[in-house]
């Protein structure tokens, strides 16, 4: 017999702490689509990497379970993301690897974690293709929405600690357990605390059933 996760708990469990005491069809499709893609890849992890990646998701994609593209328009995109002349942080470009006007929006934020910017579109397009994918983010940006795609960089970049260096097992092992330490994942001064509820919350839903 194989343990699945006992979903109609987990759903029961968040809906009244997180998502107001209803679910939207998509909020619920969205979590079904991380659960499949951790059954399917990593059931045998840790459980509480399961729920932080649940608890960032929540944050990041504005409650919405789904891959979302940061807020915002074009000319805020090029003024905050462009070489100069259009762009007014050159710092800010040069980090994110945007050397041709127009990469601002372009390389907005895209995905459950927003990558943004062209040098990480070249890297995920590099990752994901070496792990068997055929993707070009670089040349289709826009992509980086679909969950086939989106999937894989949240739980890699998490895990493999691609966005800032830390990952899920610095934080979560046999003898660590660091809710709040945990943001530093993806970044470390944005509501940690707030972040570590999201996380303990799915994990206290997180249980068992077996089946065929």
């Amino acid at each position: 017999m194989v343990a699945k996760i006992n979903r109609k708990f987990l759903f029961s469990h968040v809906k009244g702490i997180l998502f107001g005491g209803s679910f939207k069809q998509s909020q619920v499709d969205g979590i079904d689509a991380i659960l499949d893609y951790w059954e399917a890849n990593y059931a045998e992890k840790d459980d509480r990497w399961l729920a932080y990646i649940l608890g960032t998701t929540f944050h990041e994609a504005a409650r919405t379970m789904q891959p979302i593209a940061e807020y915002g328009g074009v000319t805020y995109f090029t003024k905050m993301y462009d070489p100069p002349p259009t762009g007014t942080r050159p710092k800010v470009a040069k980090m994110l690897g945007n050397n041709k006007a127009g990469d601002g929006p372009r390389y907005r934020g895209r995905g459950y974690v927003q990558i943004t910017g062209r040098r990480n579109y070249t890297d995920w397009t590099a990752r994901l293709n070496a792990s068997g994918h055929d993707v070009d983010l670089i040349g289709h940006p826009e992509l980086a929405l679909e969950a086939k795609y989106a999937l894989p960089i949240i739980f890699e970049g998490m895990m493999k600690g691609t966005f800032t260096s830390k990952k899920l097992s610095d934080y979560f092992n046999k003898t660590k357990e660091d809710w709040e330490g945990a943001r530093s994942i993806v970044n470390p001064k944005d509501k940690p605390t707030q972040i570590a509820h999201y996380g303990r919350t799915f994990y206290q839903g997180i249980s068992y059933t077996t089946g065929p």
